[in-house]
């Protein structure tokens, strides 16, 4: 009798336990353990983690977000005129798109969503030319712009940095970060691990695409990247001549903007090495290529 007495004793206490637990979440945690798990992916949760490397205008505050499990890396290529995708692109939880490629008038090709746009400091002007579009409609984009130490600085006024200052101004609900120094030298230094080579002392300028891959396997679970050519693609005998931007048409070929730059002694983007680059770590990360569709090797 005294066991069952007990037993008894126990059940009771281990429901009044739960019942007081359930009380007291509803009270004093509806941010965190009762939020549904629908919400638990908010970039304002408690629990995002934290981007080092991403400094916000003007505060220099970390970028914490959650973590995306899909994302679509969209090229500014040319391969994506007539491609059809706009709809998958969208259908991704987050899009990243890179300096000022639009989507108004292309949007059956390259959709109409930008939860990230990665800018460099010499596309800043561009998005400037056009404030209406990229900061008064794309109010919930999240800006990551790069470059130069000297155009960067905040404590030396870098003159993109001065820009930003005013954008965000004008624009306060925009959410603009910078890549630190710390990072850019990070940057640099996957590029010589990868190549074996300085970047500087090569001759070589990194591309808005390679910052846009290293964040996006910083922020993404799975990567799509549409209209991005694999490095042996130039070099087949049938690959097609498009514009090197979708948005640019009538201007260099993308092939020829690609080999120019890659056979350059000074101050050339290495395309081809960086696409060589993103082959790799398709093997090791969650990355898949489309239109043209390749894999990595």
């Amino acid at each position: 009798m005294k066991t069952l007495a007990r037993l008894f004793l126990s059940l009771v206490c281990a429901a009044l336990g739960a019942v007081l637990y359930v009380l007291l979440c509803a009270q004093d945690c509806p941010r965190a353990c009762c939020r549904p798990p629908a919400q638990w992916g908010s970039p304002t949760a408690s629990t995002a983690p934290r981007f080092q490397g991403y400094s916000r205008v003007p505060d220099g505050k970390p970028l914490e977000r959650a973590l995306c499990r899909r994302c679509a890396v969209v090229s500014s290529s040319g391969q994506m005129l007539g491609s059809r995708l706009g709809q998958a692109i969208d259908g991704e939880e987050c899009v990243l798109r890179m300096n000022h490629a639009p989507t108004a008038g292309y949007e059956e090709d390259v959709g109409t969503r930008s939860t990230v746009r990665v800018v460099s400091h010499t596309s800043v002007p561009l998005l400037l030319r056009n404030q209406r579009y990229f900061f008064q409609q794309s109010q919930d984009t999240l800006y990551i712009i790069w470059g130069p130490a000297k155009k960067m600085s905040r404590e030396k006024a870098g003159s993109t940095y001065q820009a930003l200052l005013r954008v965000m101004q004008m624009y306060p609900q925009l959410q603009i970060y910078t890549l630190t120094d710390e990072k850019m030298t990070y940057c640099d230094d996957i590029f010589q691990n990868e190549t074996g080579k300085n970047r500087m002392k090569s001759g070589s300028f990194l591309s808005t695409g390679w910052f846009t891959m290293i964040l996006a396997m910083e922020l993404c679970e799975q990567i799509c990247v549409f209209g991005m050519v694999s490095d042996s693609y130039c070099r087949e005998k049938n690959h097609s001549s498009v514009p090197y931007h979708y948005f640019e048409q009538g201007q260099l070929d993308e092939c020829r903007m690609y080999l120019v730059h890659e056979r350059a002694h000074r101050a050339g983007h290495r395309f081809i090495t960086e696409k060589t680059i993103f082959s790799r770590w398709a093997k090791r990360k969650n990355i898949t290529f489309t239109h043209p569709s390749w894999a990595g090797g």
